[in-house]
């Protein structure tokens, strides 16, 4: 994530008070801009080793959804309206429950995806690690996923008590273990660009 270019502000919301409504005035301009509790930020073009990533998260855990047909992966960019606030956002990653899906038509996805995973490059540690991080736990996102190339590791949060709690940091040939997709299995080290 980025700051976002002063021109584009000028005249617009104070942060914090950025709503859908002035989100879809802001220009076509290529980029793609989230607004997390009524702040707008812009998402840089991510790197090849971020792709590669989210390639590999959506082909594997894809395969596994197909398998017991249990809901959909989707891959930004693609709208979430987590609430009034924080609309939209758009994960690297989301996996959706079949009866909660939207249908073909669907513009965006209003409501609490049941699985969500940011993938961190440079630019974005801290929106995913501390900003989204408190967005989708505030929101009730059962299971959060962080997905770091440098570090070649994996963090799965899920939601206890209100609050997410680390269910298990993955490394190495190590399996990732989710709640939300019970029996699922990944080797952490094949999501990341060979070295």
């Amino acid at each position: 994530m980025a700051e976002v270019n002063p021109a584009i502000t000028a005249n617009q919301p104070e942060p914090g008070e950025w709503t859908y409504d002035d989100y879809l005035a802001l220009p076509d301009d290529g980029h793609h801009y989230e607004i997390i509790a009524g702040v707008l930020y812009m998402v840089n073009a991510p790197g090849i080793d971020h792709q590669f990533t989210v390639v590999q998260l959506i082909k594997q855990i894809g395969l596994f959804v197909d398998q017991h047909q249990s809901g959909y992966i989707l891959a930004a960019p693609f709208e979430v309206h987590l609430s009034e606030i924080t609309r939209p956002v758009q994960p690297d990653v989301l996996f959706i429950r079949r009866n909660k899906w939207p249908g073909s038509e669907a513009k965006f996805f209003a409501g609490i995806p049941d699985l969500v995973i940011e993938v961190i490059s440079p630019s974005s540690a801290r929106t995913d690690q501390v900003i989204k991080f408190s967005a989708y736990e505030q929101a009730g996102v059962p299971e959060y996923w962080l997905a770091n190339p440098k570090s070649r590791a994996v963090e799965v949060f899920t939601l206890s008590g209100g609050e997410y709690a680390l269910l298990g940091l993955y490394t190495d040939d190590e399996p990732i273990e989710s709640k939300v997709l019970a029996g699922l299995n990944i080797t952490t080290s094949t999501l990341f660009l060979p070295r």
